[in-house]
């Protein structure tokens, strides 16, 4: 079983597809496509008991959480402008300081599902090497 966890977040932190950038680059519209799925996904899950008003590293767990939904919501309705995108990268950079610092397993593939989620909303707006 501890397995199975360890693979569904190894799932979770890998990097968008070539698909799912593609999907959300074009709105995230397409029924299944990465964005929307995550969306989705996100939306059945109750927030972690017992992490309401909890902040880690002076980080609002639920502020958190609902800034990025939000930012999410923006994107998957018609993208985000540039402030969207430099916040919600804030997100992601908050994402990435709590996610080391929660030790509950819950609560951790939570956030964890919610960091993959920001960073796909990120993607149409990530400049490519080229």
């Amino acid at each position: 079983m501890l397995r199975a966890v360890f693979d569904a977040v190894s799932l979770l932190l890998r990097p968008p597809s070539a698909a799912e950038v593609t999907a959300s680059c074009a709105g995230g519209a397409q029924p299944g496509g990465g964005l929307v799925r995550l969306w989705e996904d996100h939306l059945r899950p109750l927030f972690p008991d017992g992490f309401r008003g909890v902040d880690f590293d002076g980080v609002d767990l639920v502020l958190l959480d609902a800034d990025v939904a939000g930012l999410v919501q923006r994107e998957l309705k018609g993208g985000l402008d540039d402030s969207g995108v430099a916040y919600l990268w804030g997100c992601i950079t908050d994402l990435d300081k709590i996610l080391p610092l929660i030790n509950e397993e819950y609560c951790a593939s939570y956030f964890t599902r919610l960091r993959a989620m920001a960073r796909l909303a990120a993607a149409p707006s990530t400049p490519t090497a080229g």
